[in-house]
């Protein structure tokens, strides 16, 4: 399985981000400098699903690690800046807050106990629908943000 770890999902994911952000600022030169609009159209598109797919990504980090409040703040928040996300995925692999296996099981913590572990337990024990729920959530939010329009209004 390719994303065995929650440490190797992550991964992926910041990179993606970063890799994003990228094709975002090309089309935002190329607008700039040989008028090629779609450009930016192209590139935020992919931009704006890539970082709701990080950002999914970054709650279900949260409670399945354990993460502080802080931790998750700042996780998430390195998307908003760009290739924030790289330095932020390198600072919690160093300091092992992405070790350890997705958990499945419940454990003798405190919160494990509690409705939101169970719920993430039961989730991780049936990956597909997992994929499915996040994935429609993404989906159903991108489409909410694209027919808003782009941050700014509309040229």
């Amino acid at each position: 399985m390719m994303f065995a770890t929650p440490k190797s999902l992550f991964r992926v994911l910041a990179f993606a981000e970063a890799v994003t952000w990228t094709l975002l600022i090309t089309g935002l030169i190329l607008r700039a400098t040989v008028g090629l609009d779609v450009a930016v159209s192209i590139g935020g598109a992919i931009h704006g699903f890539v970082f709701l797919a990080y950002g999914a990504t970054a709650v279900l980090l949260t409670v399945n690690q354990r993460w502080s409040v802080g931790t998750a703040i700042l996780t998430i928040g390195s998307a908003v800046i760009p290739y924030a996300t790289i330095p932020v995925e390198l600072w919690l692999a160093r300091t092992g807050r992405l070790d350890g296996p997705w958990r499945t099981e419940a454990s003798d913590h405190p919160r494990d106990a509690g409705w939101v572990d169970r719920t993430m337990r039961w989730f991780l024990k049936h990956p597909y629908i997992l994929v499915l729920l996040i994935a429609a959530a993404v989906v159903l939010l991108y489409v909410v943000l694209i027919t808003a329009g782009p941050p700014g209004g509309r040229e």
